[in-house]
C-alpha cells in the first residue's frame, strides 16, 4: 500500500526530468515599489532573466520555487560579469568611455 502512495506523490509532483537546482533571486526594485523587479536564476546566479511581478504574486513565486537570495559575493560576481560584457576587459574604445564617465 505504501508503494502506491509513493507512486501517487511522484505523479502529482512534476520534476520534468530536471535535477533539483538552486533557484536564486536578486531584487532590484525598492521595497515600497508597485511592482517587484528582480533577477531570477536557476543553478547559476550569473545566468538570469529579469522579471517583474506584483508583490503578492512575487511572494507566491518565491515560496513555490524555494528561492535563495543572492549573497553579496554572488551579486558582485554578476555585476563584474555584466561590466565585462558591456565594456570589455581590454583597452577598447568602450572601456575608455566608461573610464571617462567615472572621472
Amino acid at each position: 500500500m505504501s508503494h502506491l502512495l509513493v507512486a501517487e506523490e511522484r505523479a502529482t509532483t512534476p520534476n520534468y526530468g530536471l535535477p533539483n537546482l538552486t533557484k536564486y533571486i536578486r531584487v532590484r526594485s525598492k521595497p515600497d515599489a508597485r511592482f517587484v523587479e528582480f533577477d531570477f536564476a536557476i543553478g547559476e546566479p550569473s545566468l538570469f532573466v529579469e522579471l517583474i511581478m506584483p508583490p503578492t504574486v512575487f511572494k507566491v513565486f518565491c515560496t513555490n520555487n524555494a528561492v535563495v537570495h543572492m549573497n553579496d559575493e554572488e551579486m558582485a560576481s554578476v555585476d563584474a560579469e555584466l561590466e565585462k560584457w558591456r565594456y570589455g576587459d581590454e583597452d577598447t574604445l568602450m572601456s575608455q568611455n566608461r573610464n571617462r564617465s567615472t572621472e
